[in-house]
């Protein structure tokens, strides 16, 4: 039987992607993973591939490095700007690929970030990878306990 557009798009279907989807995925990994082998990292040599699931769709982004070290943009951050270029501002998961054993954590500076797109960050779902296998994972809130918003800016 051939399935409606309507079914698509029902409030139950939808419920139900968006349930399957809040936790780290494998093809979230896989994407994070993939886009790692592309992060522009001539300097430090630690490359970093990221997928956030914005909206019920997968974004990437890599890090850029450049000689002047602050000018340099983390994965997630280039992450969410593809998703913000797209319209899209819910953030509901992030996976962080490296290299490095265990895997990394988001810096600070990426975890507010992400924070500005997560509407309740203890149901955001943080997944650090690298290509061993190895894994760790938290919540957002967990990661920036006390986080500013901009509920405090006038």
């Amino acid at each position: 039987m051939k399935s409606s557009s309507a079914d698509k798009t029902s409030p139950i279907k939808a419920r139900e992607r968006m349930r399957s989807l809040t936790k780290s995925t494998p093809e979230l990994e896989q994407r994070a993973l993939d886009a790692r082998d592309k992060a522009y990292a001539p300097y430090s040599k630690f490359h970093v591939g990221a997928a956030v699931q914005v909206n019920g769709h997968i974004f990437t982004g890599v890090n850029v490095e450049n000689a002047s070290y602050p000018l340099s943009v983390c994965a997630e951050r280039n992450a969410i700007a593809a998703a913000v270029m797209s319209g899209k501002v819910g953030l509901e998961a992030v996976v962080v690929a490296t290299g490095a054993s265990p895997p990394s954590a988001p810096c600070g500076g990426c975890r507010q970030v992400l924070r500005e797109f997560a509407a309740d960050p203890a149901k955001v779902r943080i997944t650090a990878i690298n290509p061993a296998g190895e894994r760790r994972s938290w919540t957002l809130a967990q990661l920036l306990p006390d986080s500013f918003t901009g509920k405090e800016l006038p």
